[in-house]
């Protein structure tokens, strides 16, 4: 790249560096930051969540109306990151204890998001667009590793942001607790940063001056034709070649042909909403998939820089090896070509998805339909010496559940489905042993699971009913709960989880951190006990831990209510491969592709015509998601489906689209100036002979 233009790009590049970090620094700890500080449950944090990442990709066509139409590029992104700076300053405001109550805390910290979702999304079509402004139109090639450049900018800000900024919160301690001022204050001051950067290199751009209102100029052109098209029809007038052509009359043939090549691009966005449908994911659907599965050797921050990491590595490959090699091929690949590659490989990327949710699900206990419940027995060893027979009966309906008595409760889990009816979810319990029977009755709930407990009392058998947590864990953590069957109340301590047990009582399901766990701490009323050995509790698995008393001490038996995620992390990999290579066949070429066939005047307003398509991807999402209610393994092979079907529509929409260089605008428009200058000189020639026999005539 010339030495000149690397100048120029350093500074672009090193400000779209910082504001990324700016922008995914403060978004990977926002949702911690409305759970633990401003204490709103999780529905709340997740919608206000969605709702500021909506904004943030909607806000992109106002920041490129009033780039294009007023202020250009350069002061519009000037203006725009200093609303960005107040909104991170305003949010590190609200973020410290001691200003103001909590509703001080939650008005600072939405005005402070609405500000970062005007100032990132106002100048995030602008950047792409005025770096691409550097390059002359016979310097494609070089336009082009800027883009790619450009884009490992996005992602190595995301990269080291996504690791710091947590660090700032945890590791480091303000007011007593996690400092989140420290780690919305460090997005601020790169942020800042980012702006000094921009202004510095002021001097040696090639700045675009705006066009005027270029948006309201198209809306008003539209409007002419629509209504030159009502007028003109009565009078038979003969059809035009292209519909925009009705507004010949009263707009310049330049303005039409513009609009003739944003359309046509903007026509070719609509099918592209189901690549981010699919992409976005890794932030949802491809989480919580690795939150069943076995994480050893993995921690949760690499699992989120994966797709970053592999962006960084796979863009110079492409760029240096890859794209060079099909080129001395002699294939033809164009733009298009390669966005639609990105989809096929985005799909196979679902599709791999797929097979790791199906090996995934062996491990879950699925939940009871509407009107059911689960049920699982445990025995007490010491009381029943042969075999037991439980009998769960309903208005004629029963259900036997049988268990060996030399077990405590079946291994593996086996929970037995039970009817509740439709009016009444109180179940009479039938426990037979050596022929007797013993009742009781038991309330029970639709869709939850529950263990029956089969104890000894003096009068003979005694039932207890227990909920079950059969839910694996947002994060991957175990659950754990004791049964203490030994004399007195004790206190046990899991790492930093504290379970307090009285005597014939089940704990809590608690989340404990994964790992090895030989020595556990535990504590009686008049003193120590043993430490329990527990072994290892693993990702995702849900424990009972009987403790009973033998020989005096206090024993604890492990039971496995749910088995431990068995397919490791490591079988996502494939998919996050697959995805990256369509996201750098999709997206980076999509970005060039957006700005490469846009005229000078558009620029701005087509990149956020791209970034719309980002917004319109999560919408799809939210549809199929939350409507569909489908398995989640065919909901991955129906976006796979989808996304396939879509690929061939786009590719037959792309074999009819025919590139343009915007440069070529400027030689058809002056010819055609020439041709009406000349249709003019000639009609003011005739008007000059007729206006010479006019004045003959009054002579005469």
């Amino acid at each position: 790249m010339h030495t000149f233009f690397g100048k120029i790009i350093c500074f672009i590049v090193v400000n779209e560096f910082c504001e990324r970090f700016s922008y995914y620094g403060m978004k990977a700890v926002l949702t911690l930051y409305f759970l633990t500080y401003l204490h709103w449950d999780k529905d709340l944090s997740t919608a206000i969540y969605h709702a500021f990442s909506s904004l943030c990709y909607f806000t992109p066509i106002l920041g490129a109306v009033i780039a294009d139409s007023w202020l250009g590029k350069f002061k519009t992104i000037i203006y725009l990151s200093i609303v960005y700076v107040i909104g991170h300053v305003v949010k590190s405001v609200g973020a410290i204890p001691t200003v103001g109550n909590t509703d001080v805390h939650i008005s600072l910290s939405m005005v402070g998001l609405i500000l970062i979702a005007f100032g990132t999304g106002g100048i995030k079509p602008c950047v792409a667009a005025f770096g691409g402004d550097q390059f002359d139109e016979e310097n494609g090639a070089e336009r082009q590793k800027f883009f790619s450049i450009f884009y490992m900018s996005i992602n190595a800000g995301s990269l080291l942001s996504t690791i710091i900024t947590p660090i700032l919160r945890g590791d480091v301690k303000c007011f007593g607790n996690d400092c989140y001022a420290l780690a919305f204050g460090v997005p601020a001051i790169l942020m800042i940063v980012a702006t000094v950067v921009f202004i510095a290199g002021s001097g040696l751009y090639k700045k675009t001056p705006p066009k005027g209102n270029v948006l309201l100029e198209v809306c008003n052109c539209i409007g002419v034709i629509c209504h030159q098209k009502r007028s003109r029809r009565s009078k038979h007038d003969p059809p035009k070649k292209h519909w925009l052509d009705w507004a010949e009359e009263k707009y310049s043939k330049r303005l039409i042909q513009e609009i003739k090549m944003v359309l046509r691009v903007l026509v070719l966005y609509i099918p592209l909403p189901m690549f981010w449908a699919l992409f976005d994911q890794q932030g949802s659907r491809w989480t919580l998939q690795a939150t069943r599965m076995n994480m050893a050797f993995v921690r949760d921050s690499l699992h989120d820089m994966l797709n970053a990491l592999m962006i960084l590595l796979f863009v110079p490959i492409f760029d240096l090896v890859i794209y060079p090699l099909v080129g001395l091929c002699r294939i033809n690949i164009t733009p298009l070509r390669k966005m639609a590659m990105g989809m096929i490989f985005a799909a196979l990327a679902f599709g791999a998805a797929t097979v790791v949710e199906v090996n995934v699900v062996e491990t879950v206990v699925n939940p009871a339909p509407a009107g059911k419940c689960l049920l699982q027995v445990y025995n007490w060893p010491e009381f029943f010496k042969g075999h037991f027979q439980t009998e769960v009966s309903l208005e004629g309906n029963s259900l036997s559940l049988s268990l060996s008595l030399s077990l405590l409760c079946q291994d593996p889990p086996q929970y037995e489905t039970v009817t509740l009816g439709e009016t009444s979810k109180n179940l009479t319990l039938q426990v037979t042993f050596n022929g007797e029977t013993s009742e009781c009755l038991q309330t029970f709930e639709e869709k939850k699971a529950y263990s029956l407990i089969v104890d000894s009392v003096n009068t003979g058998i005694q039932c207890k009913l227990v909920e079950d947590n059969i839910q694996k864990s947002d994060d991957g953590n175990p659950f754990l709960r004791f049964l203490n069957k030994g004399p007195d109340a004790i206190t046990i301590h899991v790492g930093d989880v504290e379970f307090l047990v009285a005597s014939g009582v089940m704990s809590l399901n608690k989340s404990v951190s994964r790992g090895e766990y030989p020595h556990v701490t535990c504590t009686l009323p008049l003193g120590d006990c043993p430490h329990l050995n527990l072994g290892l509790l693993d990702f995702g698995a849900s424990y009972t831990v009987i403790l009973m008393e033998e020989s005096g001490k206090l024993v604890p038996h492990r039971m496995v209510d749910v088995e431990a995620n068995n397919v490791h992390i490591g079988w996502q990999i494939p998919q996050y491969i697959l995805i990256t290579v369509g996201e750098v066949m999709f997206s980076i070429t999509g970005l060039e592709f957006s700005y490469s066939q846009a005229p000078a005047n558009m620029k701005s307003v087509l990149q956020a015509g791209w970034l719309l398509t980002v917004a319109f991807g999560n919408v799809i999402v939210l549809i199929v998601a939350e409507g569909a209610g489908l398995e989640q393994w065919i909901e991955f092979l129906l976006f796979a489906g989808m996304l396939l079907g879509v690929c061939i529509i786009f590719s037959i929409m792309a074999s009819f689209y025919t590139y343009v260089d915007p440069s070529e605008l400027d030689k058809v428009c002056l010819e055609d100036s020439g041709k009406e200058d000349d249709h003019d000189d000639l009609k003011k020639m005739t008007d000059d002979i007729q206006m010479n026999k006019k004045v003959k005539s009054t002579r005469l």
